[in-house]
């Protein structure tokens, strides 16, 4: 059922969001020359795929969690992006070729070993990797491998239609820092 919804809002979400998509894909232009950023990630089962957002660092970022960047690596528009979440609007396309859901564990990086091994002890790469979750909207991100793993496997064992939209409903309203950059 989850994965019904995933195909009707993503689809939607694409179609609809389509003129955001392309301004700010237009503006990325001129912001970093190169406005979407594709990174391969953790997905379902550990296999690989090709996370893509909007660009919020400048190119030539090293490729490392969030919380390991540093702040001077966010470029103007990159920092409205990350406050909005606008930045995760290409996910919808993830989403909607079964790589990613709407709603489930954020997916790490593969040279994230602790989170990897933590997630994988806790069966958490048994589901899609998603946009939102509960660890999203509770202010906990990759920093603290245990706890993002513990609160993802809370997640999953507990996962209902309701948390599904409650999720994304606190997500749109801004509930949740996104990801923290020193």
């Amino acid at each position: 059922m989850i994965r019904v919804f995933d195909i009707c809002f993503s689809l939607l979400g694409l179609v609809c969001g389509f003129p955001v998509l392309l301004v700010i894909y237009l503006v990325g232009l001129f912001d970093t020359g190169a406005p979407l950023f594709r990174q391969e990630r953790v997905g379902r089962h550990q296999k690989p795929f090709t996370l893509v957002k909007f660009r919020t660092m400048r190119v030539g970022t090293a490729s490392v969690a969030s919380h390991l960047a540093s702040t001077t690596s966010i470029t103007r528009l990159g920092g409205f992006l990350r406050r909005t979440k606008l930045d995760e609007l290409p996910q919808l396309w993830n989403v909607l070729k079964g790589e990613m859901s709407l709603v489930g564990p954020r997916p790490g990086l593969f040279n994230q070993d602790e989170l990897t091994r933590e997630r994988a002890a806790r069966g958490v790469f048994d589901v899609r990797p998603g946009i939102t979750g509960l660890a999203q909207v509770s202010n906990i991100d990759m920093s603290t491998p245990g706890l993002l793993a513990e609160t993802d496997q809370k997640m999953i064992q507990n996962l209902s239609v309701g948390d599904y939209f409650k999720y994304i409903f606190m997500t749109v309203a801004g509930k949740g820092a996104g990801d923290r950059v020193k």
